[in-house]
């Protein structure tokens, strides 16, 4: 188990990006981060154009994952990391604005491990992230394919 897993912010908005990258490190993390800025960045990030994974067994990533985005939205990218058989231990937290409980509750059906509404007030949502990243540093997460 790997406990400094890669960062991977899928948010298109890039002061959310930024905002949630410095409070994650002001919460004292020292993990890698990528950003991407779109639903289909990340998918080409795991996957190859024949949709076969490229990333099952190559490292440890923890995913933060916006809802509504261009190209390719947040919950078609979970339904397709959760649905490959090494990717499907991937931790993802879906990190948005959306308090819809339908929304909610369909993320989690596709297999999100935590599902936070993203404050709309600019303290409260630094200090949402800070405090994420206090969560984030207890966390232990398998490497991709791991069974």
């Amino acid at each position: 188990m790997n406990s400094t897993p890669t960062i991977l912010i899928v948010e298109d908005d890039e002061g959310h990006a930024i905002l949630i990258r410095e409070n994650l490190e002001m919460a004292g993390l020292k993990n890698p981060v990528r950003h991407f800025r779109d639903g289909q960045a990340i998918l080409d990030y795991f996957f190859d154009r024949s949709g076969k994974a490229v990333r099952a067994h190559d490292g440890t990533y923890l995913v933060l994952l916006d809802i509504r985005m261009p190209k390719v939205d947040g919950i078609e990218v979970l339904r397709r990391l959760k649905a490959d058989p090494g990717l499907r231990t991937l931790p993802v937290i879906m990190l948005t604005t959306t308090d819809d409980t339908r929304e909610v509750q369909r993320c989690h059906e596709l297999g999100c491990n935590v599902y936070i509404q993203k404050p709309v007030d600019y303290d409260k949502f630094a200090e949402a992230i800070r405090r994420l990243g206090l969560f984030v540093s207890m966390l232990l997460v398998p490497p991709v394919g791991a069974h």
